[in-house]
């Protein structure tokens, strides 16, 4: 179970960093991934604002496999990896890591983040109106999927992460009221006006941040989402 799992967070993760949760619109940028607990690195390559990294890279960073049916592409870790076969002291907890109901339902939460901060950058980049009923749309979703993760929390990993989950849907909440709150009263909005705000590189760090825990199967808090 713990190894679906762990697979699961791998598919999921290479989903979140493809889209890039709007990073340099630089026409192309290379960069490095690196994964904690494991050794070396793979090739970043960011293309209009998304950033991708080759399945096969990511495999020989994960000491993993390919195998290729028609269209589909499946990763295989290896047991190590997966965190199964391991032996604990007698007496001693294991630490299971993220449950597998927790690891998705957090996932689509910072999915439904994404799409809520890229409609917001949308609308401000392109002068359209930022309306109370649209905005609650998206609100709703990411609450509907944090409190999913809510309930799924079981394991030490689970709750300290949904913390953070948290904060990320509080800094999202704060970020589109603050924009509606300038837009209600008239005030001019520059184009870059979400992108200049701390607010958002907080939001981009923090779902980075939860992007590589996914990635790891374990909680591993760096600071980002405070």
């Amino acid at each position: 179970m713990r190894g679906m799992a762990h697979t699961r967070s791998l598919t999921l993760f290479g989903f979140l960093i493809a889209p890039g949760l709007g990073f340099s619109q630089a026409d192309q940028q290379s960069g490095i991934l690196i994964v904690k607990g494991h050794s070396g690195q793979a090739p970043v390559t960011q293309i209009n604002g998304r950033s991708y990294v080759a399945v096969d890279a990511l495999a020989r960073l994960m000491h993993g496999s390919l195998g290729y049916q028609g269209n589909q592409i499946t990763l295989t870790l290896p047991a190590a990896a997966s965190g199964t076969g391991t032996v604990l002291p007698a007496g001693q907890p294991a630490n299971p890591g993220f449950s597998k109901d927790f690891l998705n339902a957090s996932i689509e939460t910072l999915s439904d983040i994404r799409e809520w901060r890229s409609a917001l950058l949308n609308a401000v980049e392109n002068g359209y109106p930022v309306k109370d009923g649209w905005m609650a749309n998206y609100r709703a979703q990411a609450a509907k999927n944090l409190h999913l993760a809510s309930v799924a929390a079981t394991t030490e990993s689970d709750r300290n992460a949904l913390q953070l989950l948290r904060k990320e849907c509080v800094h999202m909440q704060e970020l589109s009221d603050k924009i509606l709150a300038a837009r209600k009263m008239l005030n001019y909005i520059t184009p870059d006006i979400v992108k200049k705000d701390p607010l958002d590189q907080k939001i981009l760090n923090c779902a980075r941040a939860l992007a590589a825990m996914a990635a790891s199967g374990e909680f591993q808090d760096n600071g980002s989402c405070n």
